[in-house]
C-alpha cells in the first residue's frame, strides 16, 4: 500500500486502565508517525458494552497525556460508528462476497463436536453460503473465505507470514443481536479513517489473515503491519503486576516522570547501539521499525528506577518543583511556600530516585519534626550531645547572614572551640533538624530552613534528650 502520508492508529479497549504492553505499542505507533511526519490517531474500540466504562476511557486519555503522546485525531469511538460498520456489511453482501447465515448455536456446537470426533479443525462447514437466505430473528451475516490458497503478508518486523485458507472459516462480522464483531469494525474504521501501518502486538498476528481477507472482499489497499514483540519480566515469565505491569497512572503516581517511563518502554524490544537513554527528541530521530527485534522483550523496574532518577537529574530545577508539588499535596503540606521549594530542590535532585523521595526528603521544610527515625534517634540524640546542640544555638544566633559559607565559617570556630570533629555533632543535627538519618547536606538544609527554624528545631531536640 503506497500513500504519500502515514497515518497510524492506537486503539484502546476502555475495559481497563492503560497498562505497560498498550504503552509500548501507543509509543512506538507515535514515535513512528512523528518522525515520518504523519497522523497518529486515538480510537476508543469500546463495543463491548458491559465490559467498557467512562472511567476506563477518562484514565486511558489521562494516561496518553501525561505521557505526552498527543494524537493528531481522535478519539474516535467505535460505539458511534455502527452506520459505518452496517454500510460496509451493507456493501459486502451486495458485493456477494458474505452470506446470511440461519444455524442456530445449538446446530454449531453439533457441527462442532462431530468435527472433533473426526479429528477435523472445529470449523463451520458452509452450509448456509449458496442458500441465498436473507436476514431473519437470531441469524448472523459470514464472510466468504476462500476455500484455497493462502493469505499473506510482509510484517516489517517479523518479516513474511503466511496462513493456509483452509484453516480459517466463514468469519461472522454481524451477530445475531445486530452488532458487528471485532474483525469488521476494525477494517471498516481503519478504511474509513485511511490507516496505512497497523502497529501492535504480536498476539494479533492470527486477526490479520481475517482483517486482510476483508480487506480483499471490499477491493480497498491493505495497510502494511508490523507486529511488536512480547514484554515478559525479568524471570522471562509473561509480563504480570508482580513485575510491575501496572497501569500508566500507578507509575505516574508512584513519582515517576513519564520520559522516564517512555525511555524504558522504547527499549523493550527496540535498540540502537548500546544507546540506553534517549531524549524525545532522540527516540523520534533514530526510533526504526527495522531495529525492533523479533523476540519477546524484558521490561526491568530496576532499569525504569534508573532511569528515572537520571531523568530527575538532568530536569531543570523549576520543572521538578512543578512537579513534585502534588506529592508535597499528598503528605499534608499544602501550598507549600515556592521560595523553599525552589531552595531546597536543586539538593535533592542528585539523591533522589522518583517524586516521592523527593518529597520526602523536602517534608522537613515545611513540617515541624513530629517524631525522630527511631534508629537515629537512639545512636545520635543521646544525652552527651545535649550540652553541644545547646551551645551551638549560641553560636548560630550570631551567624549573619544565615548561609552556607557562614556556616561553614561558624562551625570551624565552634569546633576548634570544642575540641572536637565534624561527625561528632554533624549527625546528631541532622536528626535534629530532618528528624532523618539521611538529608541533604547539613550546610544546605540549615541555609534553606533559616536560622529561627534551625535555632527551634535544635533546642526541641535537647528537650527530648533531656526527657529521656
Amino acid at each position: 500500500m503506497e500513500n504519500t502520508k502515514i497515518i497510524t492508529r492506537f486503539p484502546p479497549s476502555p475495559t481497563g486502565y492503560l497498562h505497560i504492553g498498550g504503552s509500548r505499542t501507543a509509543l512506538f505507533n507515535w514515535l513512528f508517525t512523528k518522525q515520518q511526519g504523519g497522523k497518529f490517531i486515538l480510537r476508543i474500540e469500546d463495543t463491548d458494552e458491559e465490559r467498557s466504562s467512562d472511567a476506563a476511557t477518562e484514565a486511558i486519555i489521562e494516561s496518553m497525556k501525561w505521557l505526552g503522546l498527543s494524537w493528531d485525531d481522535g478519539p474516535y469511538f467505535q460505539s458511534r460508528r455502527y452506520d459505518l460498520y452496517n454500510a460496509v456489511i451493507d456493501r459486502l453482501l451486495d458485493l456477494d462476497q458474505a452470506y446470511h447465515c440461519h444455524c442456530s448455536p445449538e446446530v454449531l456446537e453439533q457441527k462442532r463436536k462431530e468435527a472433533q470426533k473426526k479429528g477435523l479443525k472445529p470449523k463451520y462447514d458452509g452450509v448456509c453460503r449458496s442458500l441465498g437466505l436473507g436476514p431473519a430473528p437470531g441469524s448472523v451475516v459470514r464472510l466468504k473465505t476462500p476455500g484455497t490458497g493462502t493469505t499473506g503478508f510482509d510484517d516489517m518486523v517479523k518479516g513474511p507470514i503466511r496462513f493456509e485458507n483452509q484453516e480459517l472459516d466463514d468469519l461472522i462480522i454481524k451477530r445475531s443481536n445486530g452488532s458487528p464483531t471485532y474483525h469488521l469494525a476494525v477494517v471498516a474504521d481503519d478504511i474509513d479513517l485511511g490507516i496505512t501501518h497497523v502497529i501492535r502486538g504480536d498476539d494479533h498476528v492470527n486477526n490479520t489473515p481475517r482483517q486482510i481477507l476483508i480487506y480483499k472482499a471490499l477491493g480497498e489497499p491493505i495497510p502494511h503491519y508490523a507486529h511488536l514483540p512480547m514484554i515478559l519480566g525479568p524471570d522471562k515469565a509473561r509480563l504480570s503486576k508482580r513485575h510491575g505491569a501496572m497501569s500508566v497512572l500507578a507509575y505516574r503516581d508512584m513519582g515517576y516522570l513519564p520520559n522516564a517511563l517512555l525511555n524504558a518502554l522504547a527499549r523493550v524490544g527496540w535498540s540502537y547501539g548500546d544507546q540506553e537513554k534517549f531524549s524525545m527528541e532522540e527516540m523520534i530521530e533514530k526510533f526504526s521499525l527495522d531495529h525492533v527485534g523479533k523476540s519477546a522483550g524484558v521490561f526491568n523496574t530496576e532499569k525504569l528506577l534508573d532511569l528515572n532518577a537520571w531523568y530527575i537529574r538532568e530536569s531543570s530545577d523549576e520543572f521538578l518543583v512543578e512537579q513534585v508539588i502534588p506529592f508535597l499535596e499528598k503528605l499534608g503540606i499544602s501550598e507549600p511556600d515556592l521560595a523553599i521549594l525552589r531552595e531546597i530542590v536543586p539538593h535533592l535532585k542528585a539523591r533522589s530516585k522518583t517524586l516521592v523521595e523527593m518529597a520526602e526528603g523536602a517534608k522537613f521544610c515545611f513540617h515541624e519534626v513530629m517524631e525522630y527515625e527511631k534508629k537515629g534517634d537512639d545512636k545520635f540524640l543521646k544525652k552527651g550531645v545535649a550540652k553541644l546542640l545547646n551551645d551551638l544555638t549560641d553560636a548560630l544566633r550570631e551567624t549573619n547572614p544565615f548561609d552556607q559559607e557562614n556556616l561553614e565559617k561558624t562551625f570551624v570556630s565552634f569546633l576548634e572551640e570544642k575540641e572536637i570533629k565534624l561527625r561528632k555533632i554533624a549527625q546528631p543535627l541532622r536528626v535534629a533538624l530532618t528528624g532523618k538519618t539521611a538529608s541533604p547536606g547539613i550546610f544546605e538544609v540549615m541555609q534553606v530552613l533559616g536560622k529561627e527554624k534551625v535555632i527551634k528545631r535544635i533546642l526541641k531536640s535537647v528537650d527530648h534528650i533531656n526527657a529521656k
